[in-house]
């Protein structure tokens, strides 16, 4: 095969992925709106604002809510050290099977159920604290007493210079943040559709 037979069959692969995150993500969304909060996948530009600031040097344990097509998953693994896992958590089954299917890296774990069991999750798979959270599931459209249990969950698993980043449509998550860590860094990246609120919380305070 010649380079530029080579050149078109990846560019098929990535539009055909492409095409096959955007389906999935819109298709979730009309099922469940309240879970997935937005019907498109995040933008490169989200991507980069979020995790550009993670020195990614120091962890080994990434902990995602609402991975749902997998945007910000293959983006963490790409940046992940080699022996780093990944648990990608999400309430929809279809999510986490496409997840499995079109991932082949072992060190994703991708799992169905709720954030708020995250501690119970990590349990079975035999890991104990996470150096990094990221999350996308909506604190706006959620009930405020399930949101509030995801943040306390979080703070309570997270080693002491770990973080909590949710990138939000809206910010509702801020004030549940703010009960829980003692520093909380704001950002916006306009460059998204929707444009997105980025919260990065530190130091758990339980």
């Amino acid at each position: 095969m010649n380079s530029h037979a080579s050149a078109a069959l990846k560019l098929a692969g990535r539009r055909h992925a492409t095409s096959s995150r955007r389906w999935i993500t819109a298709r979730e969304f009309l099922r469940n709106p309240q879970d997935v909060g937005s019907a498109f996948p995040a933008s490169r530009y989200l991507v980069d604002a979020v995790l550009d600031p993670v020195d990614f040097s120091a962890v080994r344990l990434v902990v995602e809510y609402g991975p749902g097509s997998g945007r910000f998953t293959r983006a963490l693994l790409d940046r992940m050290h080699g022996d780093a896992q990944l648990v990608a958590i999400d309430v929809s089954p279809r999510f986490a099977r496409h997840l499995r299917k079109t991932i082949p890296d072992s060190r994703l774990h991708a799992r169905t159920g709720s954030a708020q069991m995250v501690g119970s999750i990590l349990a079975k798979l035999g890991f104990d604290g996470a150096d990094l959270i990221v999350t996308g599931i909506p604190f706006s459209t959620i009930k405020p007493s399930v949101g509030a249990d995801i943040v306390r969950a979080s703070a309570a698993l997270l080693n002491p210079q770990g973080q909590m980043i949710a990138y939000q449509m809206r910010d509702a998550v801020g004030g549940l943040l703010s009960g829980m860590f003692a520093r909380i860094e704001r950002d916006r990246c306009w460059c998204n559709l929707p444009p997105c609120h980025i919260y990065r919380a530190s130091r758990p305070e339980l």
